[in-house]
């Protein structure tokens, strides 16, 4: 083992499977992972979207689209059945697919509740034990497979949004994560979450246009999220660079988490 940077953080040679990667943080991740020899299954429910990113990803590497519902035990069992006709083994599993709703507490709905718990919580839980046999396939405690997990800020502090369900999702999130890696880890799998704040997203599109500039003016680095910085924490917590790292929740947001920007 050397200690050359191209060592450290190269993940040339792995297979991945993105959830909710059509898009957003979840694009962004596939697309880093493509354009650095990773083999990327991305999946999302709306099949056209889908397809359309997988091919336009497919101009920088290897990436293939399985659209599916993973909110639903079919739609789960269909697409872990597809992912293992495909592959024998898998390194990386990131659980980004995820929901939102927002509504005044006293007319919060159950059904929308429902959902974001669901798609957020459960579904994390249920692909990540079903894809499990893949990631250990070849994994050891000094070469494991990786989980990454995407939270929010919104789990780390109260949100000022009317989003009661997505904060305490993400919350669980959190707290999936520290569980599972504490459990896992010794049958050679890292399980890590990544706490993003505002990134460009369709969740985000909303908020951005209305609060663009005091969401810009409250951060720390007076900016939001980009690509490149959503990708390099990925890329890195897929490298050996991370195999010692586990169990971790990771605030990506400029230091958003910690309070608005003082001048």
């Amino acid at each position: 083992m050397t200690n050359s940077i191209n060592d450290l953080f190269s993940i040339t040679g792995k297979t991945a499977v993105v959830t909710g990667g059509s898009r957003g943080i979840g694009r962004m991740i596939a697309d880093a992972f493509v354009s650095n020899g990773v083999k990327t299954y991305i999946t999302a429910r709306k099949v056209a979207a889908c397809q359309t990113t997988a091919d336009e990803l497919s101009a920088k590497g290897d990436c293939i689209a399985l659209p599916a519902d993973l909110s639903t035990t079919e739609g789960r069992a269909a697409f872990v059945e597809e992912i293992k006709q495909r592959e024998q083994s898998l390194d990386i599993l990131v659980n980004n697919a995820g929901a939102a709703w927002g509504a005044a507490f006293d007319d919060y709905p159950e059904d929308g509740y429902d959902k974001v718990m669901n798609i957020n919580v459960k579904a994390v839980f249920m692909l990540t034990r079903d894809l499990l046999p893949l990631l250990l396939a070849q994994a050891s405690t000094t070469n494991p497979a990786r989980v990454i997990n995407i939270g929010s800020i919104d789990g780390l502090r109260v949100s000022a949004t009317d989003n009661f369900a997505y904060g305490a999702s993400k919350a669980a999130v959190h707290f999936l994560t520290k569980n599972l890696a504490l459990r896992l880890g010794q049958r050679g799998l890292t399980i890590n979450a990544i706490a993003p704040g505002p990134f460009e997203s369709e969740m985000m599109k909303h908020m951005l246009s209305q609060y663009g500039e005091k969401i810009n003016a409250e951060n720390p680095l007076g900016r939001i999220g980009n690509p490149v910085d959503m990708g390099g924490l990925a890329v890195y917590l897929a490298s050996p660079a991370a195999s010692y790292v586990n169990g971790q929740v990771i605030a990506l947001d400029g230091g958003r988490h910690l309070g608005a920007r003082v001048d």
